[in-house]
């Protein structure tokens, strides 16, 4: 069963809440708040030494991780809009600021995110259909390259139609 099967629940975070992450250059989460804790059903405990990809829910595209994975390897920060999965299967969306953290010699360290409560109407009238079809790309492949070459050529089409690149693309929603 896939979570998307299961994971029929949409959950959400206070308004005026922050959901706050770091990790370390392997994606391993090293802190996490007490609001990823709650909206995600995990203790601490649970979570710290982990990989952030215990989060990842099904329905969203591995192009748009590698998107991001590919802006925070060049030192830069990126912007986007994330479906994760809870411990108990349910999801919840979030606007994410994912960042490089460096240390006192400038190279990198880790990483650190901040989430905020997303906008509901690019949600469902924009994010959600794009990643729905780039996901579908991604699908028609069984193998694992081709499928991600496949959903990053389609995420960035659907980007040239927009004459932006994601980071634009997701600000302006």
């Amino acid at each position: 069963m896939t979570q998307s099967a299961y994971a029929s629940r949409e959950m959400f975070f206070p308004e005026n809440e922050i959901i706050v992450s770091k990790t370390d250059m392997k994606g391993r989460i090293t802190y996490a708040n007490q609001t990823f804790c709650d909206i995600s059903g995990y203790a601490l405990r649970e979570l710290v030494g982990k990989p952030h990809s215990i989060l990842r829910h099904a329905d969203m595209p591995r192009a748009v991780f590698k998107l991001a994975w590919d802006t925070m390897l060049a030192g830069r920060e990126i912007f986007a809009y994330v479906k994760n999965a809870t411990k108990a299967g349910d999801y919840y969306w979030v606007f994410a600021h994912m960042t490089p953290s460096f240390g006192r010699d400038g190279a990198v360290v880790g990483y650190h995110s901040n989430r905020r409560i997303p906008k509901r109407a690019a949600i469902e009238g924009v994010i959600a259909p794009l990643y729905a079809a780039v996901l579908a790309a991604e699908a028609r492949h069984k193998n694992g390259k081709e499928a991600l070459a496949a959903g990053v050529d389609c995420l960035t089409r659907a980007l040239e139609t927009r004459k932006a690149c994601y980071e634009e693309f997701v600000l302006t929603l």
